[in-house]
């Protein structure tokens, strides 16, 4: 196969006032395989939104005002560009709220100051060396951004912008936010993780100091129901008291055995309550730390709570449990369509073609392999009607296989973009299989090579800030 699968985008984090974890997944994905990096392991999924949509916007809208509040100045300069204060304290506040939420111990004022400033320099840098090379998004690609950022929060677009718009946060701010956050991630794979490689030799290296683990690869999974009642930050006594009451009596109702989505639907303003409160079937490494030590060693069936988090208070129910296997690996059957960048077609006119050949799949009327046959610019794989064959975890990049892990046998995805074009993807067959010792090999090489990849990134940022002019200030202007 011609084409090779590796990173292309990191799990997205917006630079919005928004609470972290409102963008926090991908919304792109995929290349093909490299031929010098075999099978390589999967990052961890990314934790489930503890807030939602209107909780995030809040937060971030309160922040904003208490900001604004106060006189605004200038604390750095790169390349002539300012980073003011109410950028900076926007970017602690977002900070502190997402170490609460998920459990972290808070640092110092002092060292958020100074990591802001930090992260908002490196992106400044990261922002122009794209203006310098060219590195842009287009409308299309942010459009369909848009689009998965209001999937991924249970909305539609037009919902997304009224809550949003009703704590303060207008179309255009979130819309060049989202849009310098995809220049980031571009802008970094084409300058870094696109030419980080890991050689036998460093694994092997790597291997005699670190001896390779026996293991499961396969960790238990949960199904969890989730009730949320928001607590803003700094409430008074009377104002906690009220929330908690709040949430008690949503936890009494289930106790009394009413339905769990129906409680769930009007107590809970978590995202999925439109959803009944399911969390949905996933491995536990994916679930917050607190809610797996809230829920060890419970029942299916359980209720736990309520449970103070940074972001509220919790009831949590065990739906499903399922008991990961030891020593296997789950291998995906799976063939594509590739359209790329030497076709000629921008990405709109990209993704149409794909989104007709998809309707024709899905509707039955032909067949993904005569399809792939005829479009597929996969000089490797459009012979075999698109067919990649058995893969092992790690062996497409990240954004790849969560794809794969959220497709049926016979379900075809969306169009999703890579640096080698547009793609469709169709899941054939799904299994499991012993692991072997090169299997925890190949998984060990892309820890290797995300470390690798990790300190080429500073070193860049490094080399960025070396041939920049950046001026701290003291908090003066």
């Amino acid at each position: 196969m011609q084409h090779t699968l590796r990173h292309t985008l990191s799990p997205l984090v917006v630079t919005l006032g928004l609470a972290i974890p409102l963008l926090s997944q991908p919304l792109h994905a995929q290349g093909l395989r490299l031929t010098d990096a075999p099978a390589t392991a999967t990052r961890n999924a990314p934790q489930p939104r503890e807030g939602g949509l209107a909780t995030a916007a809040r937060n971030a809208a309160a922040a904003s005002q208490r900001n604004t509040q106060q006189a605004d100045f200038i604390v750095a300069l790169v390349n002539s560009e300012p980073i003011t204060q109410h950028e900076v304290q926007t970017r602690k506040q977002r900070a502190l709220a997402f170490l609460q939420a998920q459990g972290y111990s808070i640092p110092d004022d002092s060292v958020l100051q100074r990591e802001a400033i930090d992260t908002l320099i490196a992106e400044r840098l990261q922002l122009q060396e794209a203006r310098d090379t060219g590195t842009t998004i287009d409308d299309f690609t942010l459009d369909q951004a848009e689009q998965n950022v209001a999937q991924q929060n249970g909305a539609s677009i037009a919902d997304m912008y009224k809550e949003l718009a009703a704590e303060g946060i207008d179309r255009d701010s979130f819309r060049t936010q989202l849009r310098n956050q995809l220049v980031l991630m571009r802008i970094r794979e084409r300058a870094v993780d696109a030419r980080v490689r890991v050689s036998d030799q460093e694994l092997d290296q790597h291997l005699r100091d670190n001896p390779l683990p026996g293991g499961s690869n396969v960790p238990d999974r949960l199904n969890l129901g989730h009730i949320l009642v928001t607590v803003p930050e700094n409430p008074s006594a009377s104002e906690e008291a009220h929330l908690r009451e709040k949430i008690t009596e949503a936890a009494r109702r289930l106790e009394r055995g009413e339905d769990f989505a129906a409680v769930a639907a009007q107590y809970s303003e978590a995202t999925e309550a439109s959803k009944g409160g399911e969390l949905g079937m996933r491995a536990i490494d994916q679930y917050p730390e607190l809610f797996v030590q809230s829920v060890a060693g419970r029942d299916v069936g359980a209720l736990v709570g309520p449970v103070r988090s940074g972001a509220g208070f919790h009831l949590l129910k065990v739906l499903e449990r399922e008991q990961g296997q030891k020593d296997v690996i789950a291998q995906n059957h799976a063939r594509h369509i590739l359209i790329s960048p030497s076709s000629g077609m921008d990405e709109r006119a990209a993704t149409q073609r794909l989104q007709e050949i998809r309707k024709r799949v899905v509707q039955g009327s032909e067949d993904f392999a005569m399809l792939a046959r005829e479009y597929s610019q996969d000089k490797g794989s459009a012979p075999d009607g698109g067919d990649l064959g058995w893969s092992s975890p790690g062996q497409f990049v990240p954004e790849f296989e969560e794809v794969l892990a959220t497709l049926k046998p016979g379900e075809v995805s969306a169009p999703i973009v890579s640096r080698f074009g547009m793609h469709l993807i169709q899941l054939l067959e799904r299994r499991h299989i012993p692991m072997t010792q090169q299997h925890r090999r190949e998984m060990v090489r892309e820890q290797v090579r995300e470390k690798k990849a990790e300190k080429a990134f500073g070193d860049w940022i490094t080399q960025l800030r070396s041939r920049a002019y950046i001026e701290i200030r003291d908090g003066q202007s």
